[in-house]
């Protein structure tokens, strides 16, 4: 059969919805400046869909920096990869205080964070190595996973005592074909926003010889007393031997980085196909970040007004009977039943009555008959703006559970 006949008849499991859901449910445009209020489809709402967590995307100081930094170098400084001609004074200085902020020897910077963690775990683990991580992993960690030809065993997410199993089972292997083993995890996990169980992991340490990879990029900026992370909250940011964040959260940038020891961060410079073979970060975004890691760093009143906004919508919330499952982290899931027309109903309920924009998750991103409706706090969201969003959550509850969203297909738009 030819490709292009394969894909006419399976576009996807969410392909299949393109024709009603584009431009609104999938691909929505968010015009404007980037805010709190933004316009939709030529309307104002309320967003609570962008992972600006400091409020930093327009701040006015991270503005200026951005806009001298282009008026200098324009978007095509540096030409070509780091190891190549790519090289500057202004990625060297970044990666130093990227180390310094999270306690490690070096850090090594990387032009996208998706592409970054698929590349850290290709470079790190060969076929003799056997890796061990989390059933709820993001998709970059996954996608670097099937890079990987050696073994490797999963654990249902958070459960660390299938976790010690499976860490048997990679001890004996690796024995046998003289590997090692690596456990990969995520200090937040983006969808359900609960904390990846880093200090019972570390303690796993006294007991199997193991390395453990930290996918942190909800928690770089956000979790901690300082704001370095996940590991920081736990009091285990030195058990963690490569630690990975992103700018695209907290810092409201592109790129990433990854974090370790000297020995392990210079392998990856040299090893990473994702960056050997890809442009380097243009120089505008390298100065914006550094102005972004100076206000995250100079500023904790933007973490303190970030957890006043998420504490006081999550709490109200559950007050009016919300399940947001175990979330331990700005990202706030609301967990409905009802199926995918129940649940676009429901969501352009909230758009189009309510002027409420946070995004929905259904079948087959979570079970059959199971809605999710995904809300990021910042710290420019406002305790009016959580009043509102309480209110319009109870309405659309109200009208869900009595059938009113009922459908026979999705809504058309």
């Amino acid at each position: 059969m030819d490709i292009f006949d394969k894909i006419k008849k399976d576009m996807g499991p969410l392909g299949q919805y393109m024709k009603e859901a584009h431009g609104y449910f999938t691909f929505p445009k968010l015009e404007g400046e980037i805010g709190t209020r933004m316009k939709f489809r030529g309307r104002e709402v309320l967003v609570w869909s962008l992972n600006n967590y400091l409020g930093l995307a327009n701040h006015p100081e991270v503005r200026k920096t951005d806009t001298e930094a282009a008026a200098q170098y324009g978007m095509a400084y540096p030409m070509g990869a780091r190891m190549m001609s790519g090289q500057t004074s202004k990625h060297e200085e970044l990666e130093n205080q990227l180390a310094e902020f999270v306690n490690k020897e070096d850090a090594f910077l990387l032009n996208y964070g998706y592409q970054g963690m698929v590349s850290i775990i290709d470079s790190l683990v060969s076929r003799q190595d056997i890796v061990v991580y989390d059933s709820e992993s993001h998709a970059c960690i996954l996608d670097g996973l099937r890079l990987h030809f050696g073994k490797r065993f999963v654990f249902p997410h958070n459960d660390i005592e299938k976790l010690e199993k499976q860490l048997e089972r990679a001890t004996k292997l690796a024995a046998q074909n003289n590997g090692g083993i690596m456990v990969i995890t995520e200090g937040v996990f983006g969808m359900s926003g609960d904390l990846g169980k880093l200090d019972e992991i570390v303690k796993l340490k006294e007991k199997y010889p193991f390395r453990l990879l930290v996918d942190d990029a909800h928690g770089f900026g956000t979790m901690g007393k300082t704001g370095i992370g996940t590991g920081e909250y736990f009091g285990v940011q030195n058990e963690i031997d490569v630690y990975f964040g992103t700018f695209a959260k907290a810092m409201a940038g592109i790129g990433a980085f990854v974090a370790s020891n000297e020995l392990v961060t210079n392998y990856l410079r040299y090893n990473m196909r994702s960056q050997t073979f890809a442009k380097s970060l243009p120089m505008p975004m390298v100065i914006g970040a550094l102005k972004r890691l100076e206000l995250l760093r100079s500023k904790p009143e933007l973490r303190e007004k970030l957890w006043e906004i998420v504490n006081a919508l999550q709490n109200g919330l559950r007050e009016r009977g919300f399940n947001l499952g175990n979330t331990q982290s700005p990202v706030t899931p609301v967990f409905l039943s009802g199926s995918v027309p129940e649940g676009t109903n429901m969501t352009m309920d909230l758009r189009e009555n309510y002027n409420i924009f946070c995004s929905i998750v259904a079948y087959p991103v979570v079970p059959r008959n199971v809605l999710l409706l995904r809300l990021i706090p910042t710290a420019i969201h406002t305790m009016e703006d959580v009043r509102q969003t309480i209110e319009a959550f109870s309405g659309v509850q109200e009208k869900l559970k009595s059938g009113k969203y009922v459908a026979d297909k999705i809504t058309s738009v």
